[in-house]
């Protein structure tokens, strides 16, 4: 069964999210109150927690500094932020950080779930709004587009694992061998910050490399 790691300040909410991870099937093994309180569950557990929900507003450590905290100390573990803020910044700060995703404590069950699915399965989950707002500020930092800062070879690899392509797939199309592909694809993750292909993906639609 997964197994998720509630953190907000308020049991109210704590309790809400619960219902709404039961009703998917997802054991919440564990809550927290606080962001020193995170950290020491996600730490200490035995047995590794599949997804963390956390409010970005943490008593006792900010939650943007611990989200940064426990993707140096678990970079594979997912963790979806939450926020009661309209301000859509603190999703975008929050993506910036590494988060697995971002939505508001208003967001309703069928969107939660959806989150948390995304999540675990190695995607993004960025809503519509804060994903323009991503992009917008990325270019007011003025950082030039993708297709600028890749090789000819960079954008097709990347246009074909968007696409779903394997990596022998690609090799074999590309007339390279595998080995260079999965150097290529490793050279992508870095450069741009993903963690998967699927996140390579969805990086790639963004940019409008594909």
């Amino acid at each position: 069964m997964i197994r998720a790691l509630l953190c907000d300040a308020h049991p109210l909410v704590r309790q809400a999210l619960r219902q709404v991870l039961a009703e998917a099937g997802i054991d919440t093994a564990a809550e927290a109150p606080d962001g020193a309180e995170v950290l020491r569950l996600v730490l200490a557990a035995e047995q590794p927690f599949d997804v963390v929900l956390m409010d970005i507003e943490m008593p006792y450590r900010d939650g943007l500094d611990l989200l940064r905290r426990l993707r140096s100390e678990c970079p594979r573990l997912p963790v979806l932020m939450l926020s009661a803020f309209s301000d859509k910044q603190y999703a975008v700060r929050s993506l910036k950080l590494g988060a697995a995703g971002c939505l508001s404590k208003t967001a309703d069950a069928a969107q939660m779930l959806a989150a948390v699915r995304t999540a675990m399965g190695g995607g993004l989950h960025i809503p519509p709004d804060v994903g323009a707002q991503l992009d917008g500020a990325l270019e007011r930092r003025g950082r030039p587009p993708l297709r600028q800062r890749l090789s000819p070879r960079e954008i097709e690899v990347l246009r074909l694992l968007a696409s779903g392509r394997s990596v022998a797939e690609i090799a074999a199309q590309l007339e390279l061998t595998a080995h260079a592909v999965a150097e290529c694809r490793a050279q992508l993750m870095a450069l741009t910050g993903m963690r998967n292909d699927v996140e390579l993906a969805l990086y790639a639609v963004r940019e409008a490399v594909v």
